[in-house]
């Protein structure tokens, strides 16, 4: 089960990523040089480098931050009558988290509609405000593997392909309203391979 809903949401967070770096060049190429300067041209990505790619850290938080794949999180039961936020909980009450209206809250975040990957940047982890997964013990137990995954893909796409608009227009952001936030226009872009991308392929 866990296999099954981290591949899609997984999928998800990649198209977002990828779009959000695409209309921000600027941090495109930083996430590119970060890979080039930590791991170089003669081995591709793997685990072991990610505590090395900072930045490539900072990318997926903040993309996870303004395009949570499941921006309503996953449905919770109050177990008893409880009281939330000066609101009553009756005991069963479904609660729903709207992680999406959360992480774009101004009175949370400075600039929260701006995608900027260095507000996660030296250690600022923005851990309770960030959640994208749930927080405590109902937190996604595939919070782990989604983050392998997405570190792992996005970063050896990086390394192998150098990416661009086809049209030099910025990506269309708009999201559906939906259980999962999927884009109105599905991401296409242009990919060329980088010089060492056969030799890291061979």
């Amino acid at each position: 089960m866990m296999l099954v809903a981290g591949t899609k949401t997984s999928a998800l967070s990649l198209e977002w990523a990828f779009s959000n770096l695409l209309n921000n060049p600027h941090a495109l190429k930083k996430a590119a040089d970060e890979v080039d300067t930590q791991v170089g041209e003669g081995r591709l990505v793997d685990e072991p480098d990610f505590s090395n790619l900072h930045y490539i850290q900072c990318i997926i938080h903040e993309n996870l931050r303004l395009c949570p794949p499941a921006p309503l999180l996953v449905p919770h039961v109050a177990s008893e009558r409880c009281t939330l936020g000066g609101y009553d909980i009756p005991s069963g009450a479904m609660v729903l988290v709207n992680a999406w209206s959360i992480h774009r809250n101004p009175n949370v975040w400075d600039d929260p509609l701006s995608f900027k990957p260095e507000r996660f940047e030296n250690g600022k982890g923005e851990t309770y405000r960030l959640m994208p997964f749930g927080l405590g013990r109902r937190g996604c137990p595939g919070e782990a593997m989604a983050f392998r995954v997405i570190n792992l893909v996005m970063g050896q796409l990086l390394q192998c392909f150098e990416f661009s608009t086809i049209d030099g227009k910025d990506v269309d952001m708009t999201e559906t309203a939906a259980t999962l936030m999927l884009k109105i226009t599905p991401l296409q872009l242009m990919c060329k391979a980088r010089p060492h991308t056969r030799n890291l392929l061979a």
